[in-house]
């Protein structure tokens, strides 16, 4: 399995507008955070999660050619604003729709902005077309298995993803965007090979762990290796990871995973 961060950033991006700060001045690109989503490769299966204002470029930026299926975590604007770029992976697919998991909330999101969009197949070559449906609590397919969990996020609920490689056994956990990782989403977690978890910044959040809270979770969980995202401007890379327990780090924009065989 591959996972390939191609966002780590905040809904406000790094460096922010009109922000001259150390961090969003850096010279360091691992402190150029677009927003948050990844994709995941599993037995050649490409699995794309999210769709942040910076999609288009990041697909571009890191070879991202191919999408089969896509997962919409939470109807917020820097998950769901670049889903119009992926009418290019429509015109891939042959002309025919694009299977979109999510929850209702983010299905309604959907629905509200991309009206155009929810139809069998796309008017035309180069317009979207989205096949929207619940994301189940475990999605069977041929490649593998997506578990998902709901993550409280202020008043939305987030879906925290585990990926199982069929092949393989790799076990991979994707719980972005939450302020506590509940009992049921902790046990889903268990024996991963590595994890991506919300760690938004060192002080207090009412809708995100923070640094402390995210190291916590981590430690409940046991993962061998522990990725931070969706991580703002007050994070400077080289010199926060350094402060970081051992199995803990920071996730950057381009960060490549291949999970090995269990």
């Amino acid at each position: 399995m591959e996972v390939i961060i191609l966002g780590s950033g905040t809904s406000q991006g790094v460096p922010m507008i009109a922000c001259r700060c150390p961090v969003c001045t850096s010279a360091d690109p691992r402190n150029r955070r677009t927003r948050c989503s990844i994709h995941v490769v599993m037995d050649g299966l490409h699995i794309q999660v999210d769709a942040a204002q910076e999609f288009r470029e990041q697909c571009l930026r890191n070879d991202v050619e191919r999408l089969d299926l896509f997962i919409l975590t939470h109807g917020h604007a820097d998950h769901v604003a670049g889903m119009d770029d992926l009418r290019r992976f429509c015109d891939l697919l042959g002309g025919s729709a694009l299977t979109i998991y999510s929850t209702d909330e983010g299905m309604s999101r959907v629905i509200a902005m991309y009206p155009y969009a929810i139809m069998e197949r796309p008017v035309v070559r180069g317009y979207p077309a989205f096949k929207l449906l619940e994301m189940p609590p475990v999605l069977e397919l041929e490649q593998g298995t997506i578990r998902s969990t709901l993550l409280p996020h202020g008043g939305v609920n987030v879906l925290g993803l585990v990926f199982e490689e069929r092949s393989s056994g790799a076990r991979f956990v994707y719980y972005t965007d939450c302020k506590r990782v509940p009992a049921e989403a902790r046990e889903l977690a268990k024996g991963a090979n590595a994890i991506v978890l919300d760690g938004l910044r060192p002080e207090p959040h009412p809708t995100h762990l923070n640094i402390a809270e995210a190291i916590a979770v981590a430690r409940v969980l046991g993962t061998p290796v522990t990725y931070l995202t969706h991580l703002t401007h007050a994070i400077d890379h080289g010199p926060f990871e350094a402060t970081l327990p051992p199995g803990i780090r920071l996730a950057y924009d381009g960060l490549r995973l291949t999970l090995p065989p269990r």
